[in-house]
């Protein structure tokens, strides 16, 4: 039992030195022995768990994606209709992308040479939010005027652009941007905002 629980720490090490490293580094340049150094853990060890980068990449990308599995369940769970489904699942998206190098990085990685033949994360974001804004939709929570689609468009472009802006410029992840963005869209959404005369 110590042993498994040995080799599952290190192999935690391992993905999120190799999250880190390849943040800084980027993909082509990361090599696996300044991931296994960064871990404090032998080349020897990082090759027994993973065979090359491209095998580190998917744990990566697999492990952040069961993060957003959660994410998107959680608020699942709560009362309060589908709309607010979306905004807690996007302001804790948000924040796990600012302070999960794991799932930034799977982010980053599942769109990129190493992400290989599985999940690309953004394209999960973006059919999640289309289903949820859909049943919006069916439940009469959209204004008449507004398409599910075209929220899912709006909500997904500005999510996946924070996203990507973060990557220079962290603010564009804080609750205060997620919050106005919300203010923003979401009475257009409901049709409830103020109206001009």
């Amino acid at each position: 039992m110590v042993k498994q629980e040995r080799a599952a720490r290190t192999r935690q090490a391992l993905i999120r030195a190799g999250a880190e490293v390849f943040a800084e580094e980027g993909f082509a340049r990361a090599s696996l022995t300044t991931i296994s150094r960064q871990a404090g853990v032998s080349n020897g060890a990082l090759h027994f768990h993973f065979e090359n980068k491209q095998a580190l990449t998917q744990a990566i990308v697999a492990q952040a994606l069961e993060v957003v599995r959660q994410i998107v369940r959680d608020a699942g769970a709560r009362d309060g209709g589908p709309l607010e489904e979306l905004v807690a699942a996007t302001h804790q998206l948000m924040s796990r992308i600012g302070d999960d190098a794991v799932v930034r990085a799977g982010f980053e990685l599942s769109d990129g040479p190493g992400g290989g033949e599985g999940p690309v994360l953004r394209r999960e974001w973006q059919r999640w939010v289309e289903d949820v804004l859909l049943r919006a939709g069916e439940d009469g929570w959209l204004a008449e005027e507004v398409s599910a689609d075209d929220a899912a468009t709006a909500v997904v472009a500005a999510t996946i652009g924070f996203e990507v802006l973060s990557g220079t410029d962290k603010t564009w992840l804080s609750e205060e941007r997620v919050t106005r963005f919300w203010d923003l869209l979401l009475p257009r959404l409901t049709g409830r905002g103020p109206r001009s005369s």
